[in-house]
């Protein structure tokens, strides 16, 4: 029972990781930094359990159709932040940008990709090292939209 005890308190103090966002960082930003920053969001809703702060339309921030901010409510973290591109963005550029596929077998020292599906069938671009999901359009060549998470070093 130690045991279970020393790696649960371990877990939680391992290091978190995310890749920010226009200086946002997920699991260190918080919700006021987040309204300090862009202004009033064009709307604010519960889901789930977690708080969303949304700028999309007259609002949206440049370069975005839409950003989600998905905040803890107890917390006032930001856990997630989905990024809609207003411009067409390629995989090629996601690529060039964050990295290539990940080699077979062992993980590269750079930041890398794994392709995943979704239970829908989507397409996603996962980089684990950054906390990032790239979800692909049916195309398989554009971005639909980024999702940056604070992803465990463990």
């Amino acid at each position: 029972m130690k045991t279970l005890t020393l790696v649960a308190v371990l877990l939680a103090a391992a290091p978190v990781v995310a890749k920010p966002w226009q200086g946002i960082e997920p699991g260190q930003a918080r919700r006021d930094s987040v309204i300090k920053k862009f202004g009033e969001p064009s709307r604010t809703i519960t889901q789930g359990g977690k708080e969303i702060i949304a700028y999309f339309d007259q609002k949206a921030i440049p370069g975005t159709q839409q950003v989600q901010f998905t905040v803890d409510p107890g917390t006032q973290q930001v856990e997630r932040i989905s990024v809609f591109p207003g411009p067409v963005v390629d995989k090629e550029s996601v690529e060039s940008t964050y990295g290539p596929p990940c080699p077979p077998g062992k993980a590269p020292a750079s930041a890398c990709y794994q392709k995943k599906i979704t239970d829908e069938f989507r397409t996603y671009l996962f980089y684990a090292r950054l906390g990032l999901a790239v979800f692909l359009n049916a195309d398989g060549k554009t971005v639909q939209s980024l999702t940056f998470t604070a992803q465990s070093t463990k």
